[in-house]
């Protein structure tokens, strides 16, 4: 029996449970999935538990997708670059090692249409974690032209951005000041990877204002990757006015099912663990 989980905090907004447990169901296997909250500072107490209580793997997620990398024997191509993991799994000999599925999950939530028109346009990301180090790699494997990160702390950011600069010269990367955001008509598409709006933590509010949001034009289009409740704040200001939105479950979906195939070699549904997510959510 497989025997996976999530670690995190905090988690009480979380659909991973929902979706895995799906996943299991849709290819017939036995497996169990448990969401362990997990502040930063019992990181090592929660390795531990996790090693010795049978687990073959587990997912991460905010504040720990950075720090994690800290205990890991390895970690796959694209969590080297992104600088985070966000999947990891137990090898026979306890070691840990790294995956980052975002990326992935990030870029197959997005239309097709929608990604044609990202080539060498101009795209703005709300803040510098680990879902928007996961984030600048998706954009920039898509070929932007240029990504301005608008954070809070432009110092904590500075790495962040150096690094992508590294992995992708071709695309040209700033950091700016969150709160100086006035005019967002030059952008093709706005990405929130803040926690804020997400259910338990700051629900109800948005990272910018709505005078901010409408001055984006209708072409253009807004994704937030909070996925509780589905209609964000941001996502609510953006249908108001028009501007095409991503909602942040499709992303989970398929950042969960490439974890759930790495971790037992087996493809799940998607729209299972879709549907499942969608019968759990309350928004």
């Amino acid at each position: 029996m497989y025997k996976f989980g999530l670690i995190g905090y905090p988690l009480s907004h979380s659909m991973s449970k929902v979706i895995q447990e799906a996943a299991f169901e849709s290819i017939g296997v036995e497996g169990t999935y448990e969401i362990l909250e997990t502040e930063q500072e019992d990181i090592i107490t929660r390795l531990k538990y996790l090693r010795a209580n049978g687990f073959q793997g587990f997912n991460v997620t905010i504040p720990l997708k950075v720090p994690i990398t800290l205990f890991l024997s390895g970690v796959d191509n694209v969590a080297n670059v992104v600088g985070s993991a966000n999947t990891i799994k137990i090898l026979p000999d306890s070691q840990l090692y790294g995956y980052n599925t975002d990326v992935y999950g990030f870029v197959e939530a997005i239309p097709e249409d929608i990604r044609a028109q990202i080539e060498n346009s101009e795209i703005a990301v709300l803040g510098n974690g680990g879902a928007a180090r996961a984030v600048g790699v998706g954009i920039s494997i898509l070929k932007a032209k240029k990504i301005d990160f608008y954070v809070r702390n432009i110092i904590n950011a500075a790495e962040m951005v150096e690094a992508l600069r590294e992995n992708f010269p071709n695309v040209q990367m700033n950091c700016k000041q969150i709160e100086g955001i006035k005019d967002l008509s030059q952008y093709k598409m706005l990405i929130n990877t803040t926690p804020i709006g997400m259910r338990s933590k700051a629900m109800g509010l948005s990272p910018i204002d709505e005078d901010v949001v409408k001055t984006m034009n209708k072409d253009a289009v807004v994704y937030d990757i909070v996925y509780n409740p589905l209609n964000t704040e941001l996502i609510k200001y953006a249908k108001k006015h028009g501007i095409k939105t991503i909602q942040g479950l499709d992303m989970l979906i398929y950042q969960g099912a490439k974890a759930f195939e790495i971790w037992t070699g087996k493809k799940p549904d998607v729209l299972k663990m879709k549907i499942a997510a969608l019968e759990a959510m309350v928004d």
